[in-house]
């Protein structure tokens, strides 16, 4: 009676193969559209192979980041643009700005055609902190070269706006191919000595081997001699002045405003004006410099230009190619030209 009560009143129908085969459809059509919704389509890759990002809207001037509302350089990664400008091949490591970077370029009316300026006449070259002019014009000059940042080419490519290259000889011995890819994106390359020594109080004979050794083999190197140069930290006395001369340079420079970090600093105000040369290095934070730089003088109201299209064109002396002397009357003691050119 007991096991009469426990069995079921209506016992389970027993399965048959049709519904066994019913039910490893239905098993196999779950299995498979799970398997579907939980991949997600692949994302968009970069060329490092990192997953692209959506593009942020640009920051106005202003915005977080910096005084100048431009982004850090090296604070985050950014996507890779797959498109390059037409132009030499870039090294692997040369890949574009992502497109953030290249919304925050500025764009520029086109330049006044050039009036230069007269150089008063001397056996030493002049000592500029600024063009005297007042064209709507501001240029950008980048010094040493010890950073060869990757999005460098690209991105002085897009902005399509000139640039002046203080190049350290020592600095970019390690891949002067670098920087012949920024001269073919409109870059102009001039002299900044061969290993960056303090050439204040120094003897004219190393002066001049720095300033004149800089320029020969800058134009061996890329087709063209240097007409500008700059001493290196700004420091120089006469015997620079009289050595650029005599190395056949047409003035040596200054500035005005510098960029570091993204920030922009000026001497006098707030605003960069007619004529003003503004000073900035390769360093990590290249992009975010070269970024600042270019929003200063967008809203200063100006257009940069080329600093050498601002100097009188004129004959180059001819360079000896015998070792250099002395000015006549001037005894140098040996320690005064002591080869030591460490940086």
């Amino acid at each position: 009676m007991l096991l009469r009560h426990l069995r079921p009143r209506h016992p389970r129908p027993t399965a048959t193969p049709t519904r066994f085969r019913r039910l490893a459809a239905v098993i196999t059509v779950v299995i498979a559209g799970a398997l579907a919704g939980g991949a997600s389509p692949a994302a968009p890759h970069s060329r490092g192979g990192a997953p692209s990002a959506t593009p942020a809207a640009p920051s106005s001037p202003g915005g977080p980041g910096n005084s100048r509302g431009v982004p850090g350089d090296d604070s985050g990664a950014t996507p890779l643009e797959e498109g390059l400008p037409d132009g030499p091949s870039p090294r692997p490591a040369d890949a574009g700005p992502s497109r953030d970077i290249l919304a925050r370029i500025p764009t520029f009316p086109a330049a006044p055609p050039p009036q230069p300026i007269t150089l008063p006449a001397g056996a030493s070259a002049p000592w500029l902190t600024h063009i005297p002019t007042t064209q709507p014009v501001a240029f950008i000059t980048i010094d040493d070269g010890w950073v060869k940042h990757p999005q460098a080419f690209a991105l002085i490519r897009a902005a399509q706006v000139p640039v002046t290259l203080f190049l350290t000889v020592n600095a970019i011995q390690d891949d002067p191919g670098h920087f012949a890819r920024l001269q073919a994106a409109g870059a102009v390359i001039e002299a900044h000595t061969i290993s960056h020594p303090n050439l204040r109080g120094r003897s004219y004979d190393f002066q001049r081997r720095e300033i004149c050794g800089s320029a020969d083999r800058l134009g061996a190197m890329y087709g063209r001699r240097p007409v500008l140069f700059r001493p290196p930290f700004g420091e120089q006395d006469p015997t620079t002045l009289r050595a650029v001369r005599d190395c056949g340079m047409r003035a040596a420079f200054f500035w005005k405003e510098t960029v570091n970090n993204g920030v922009v600093r000026y001497q006098v105000g707030r605003k960069v004006q007619c004529g003003d040369i503004i000073l900035m290095h390769f360093r990590p934070a290249f992009v975010a410099d070269f970024l600042a730089a270019l929003q200063a003088i967008h809203d200063a109201g100006l257009t940069p230009a080329l600093l050498a299209d601002y100097l009188p064109d004129g004959p180059e002396p001819a360079i000896p190619s015998s070792p250099v002397s002395a000015p006549p009357g001037r005894d140098l003691p040996a320690s005064s030209i002591s080869g030591d050119q460490r940086n």
